[in-house]
């Protein structure tokens, strides 16, 4: 739980204006990608509504990442914007040039977890864990 709050208070911090998250995470000049905005989207969600994350903070990020996620999909449903896969490699021209799908899985996938947990009742147990 101390590794995904830390993960979440570093993420939202590079969340743009718009509610995404861009190819690079820490580089604002790299484009807004829906596959990890979705699955930031979907972590932020889940911990609102299971009481690991505060509301009042985290609560308006997952409503911006959900509605700007939401503009990427187009008339037959599909996600723009999702980065092909990637290696790794210590080039930043490398990310800025992946390809850009539209209908990948990796990023319908993430699309289909955020509406979900957006719907889903929160677990009472991790509830319960997450005050003590």
């Amino acid at each position: 739980m101390k590794g995904y709050k830390l993960m979440m208070a570093s993420l939202l911090k590079y969340q743009d204006e718009n509610g995404m998250w861009h190819q690079l995470i820490d580089d604002p000049q790299s484009w807004p990608e829906t596959s990890c905005t979705g699955m930031f989207t979907f972590a932020f969600i889940t911990g609102v509504k299971n009481g690991w994350l505060d509301e009042a903070t985290y609560g308006p990020a997952a409503r911006r990442a959900w509605l700007g996620l939401i503009g990427y999909i187009d008339e037959k449903n599909d996600i723009r914007e999702v980065c092909e896969g990637t290696n790794k490699k210590n080039d930043r021209r490398y990310y800025l040039d992946r390809k850009r799908i539209t209908g990948d899985m990796h990023g319908q996938a993430p699309v289909l977890w955020s509406a979900t947990a957006l719907i889903r009742e929160p677990d009472a147990k991790a509830s319960a864990s997450a005050s003590k």
